[in-house]
């Protein structure tokens, strides 16, 4: 590749990079909003979260075409051909990790009018995580730090457990009142969108990993 096309290729590159930062940040507030509109009972930041929706779905779309623009005029190989396939990748992990916003936006909107059982603490500590993995793992990929990449599997560690005690705290709580079961369920369902958030977090992490070294690690075991 010479030199003039192959400062088009990075060119091409970058605005694939920029398109993910961009993508990456607005699943994080679609994130952050859906867990404060749960804790507020805020239903139309809970609503808007489900429309922004759409536009996610179309920064995504926007991603494969640049990749694939990238692909047919520039016939990249070898790690450069893997950059573009983890993009699209990275691209489908953030597009499920905002439809898993839209359902706690939609776990507000079915318990608007109960009042919550209880003030919120554990749910919002998971969100804060999950927003600096995404973060994280956005950043790994840009600057291909495989040390960060797999700083990922700490992280999931921790929403893992941060889960598990939110899953034992709801259910003590459904055998002791016996009452308000269908929000402490709503609830475990939050926990588990926010787990779930953390693993495609975690997915991103083993792409760069696999970028840099040819090899994926299992970052979720």
């Amino acid at each position: 590749m010479n030199v003039t096309r192959r400062a088009q290729f990075d060119a091409y590159l970058d605005e694939l990079r920029q398109a993910l930062i961009k993508m990456s940040e607005r699943v994080e507030k679609s994130i952050e909003n859906s867990v404060k509109s749960l804790k507020n009972m805020d239903t139309e930041l809970a609503k808007s979260v489900v429309e922004e929706d759409i536009e996610i779905n179309k920064m995504e779309e926007n991603i494969e075409d640049i990749g694939a623009r990238i692909i047919a005029t520039q016939q990249p190989v070898a790690k450069d051909l893997r950059r573009i396939i983890i993009a699209f990748r990275m691209a489908n992990d953030l597009e499920r990790m905002a439809d898993l916003a839209v359902d706690i936006a939609k776990v507000t909107l079915r318990i608007e009018n109960e009042g919550l059982i209880k003030p919120l603490v554990d749910i919002p500590r998971m969100a804060e995580i999950v927003q600096q993995m995404i973060s994280d793992s956005i950043k790994a990929y840009v600057e291909e730090d495989i040390q960060l990449a797999y700083k990922m599997a700490q992280m999931d560690d921790e929403v893992d457990h941060l889960h598990s005690q939110i899953l034992r705290e709801l259910f003590a709580y459904i055998a002791e009142k016996n009452q308000n079961v269908n929000q402490a369920l709503q609830l475990c369902f939050v926990s588990r969108y926010l787990e779930r958030v953390a693993d495609h977090a975690t997915n991103i992490g083993e792409s760069v990993v696999y970028l840099v070294q040819g090899h994926r690690p299992d970052l979720n075991d």
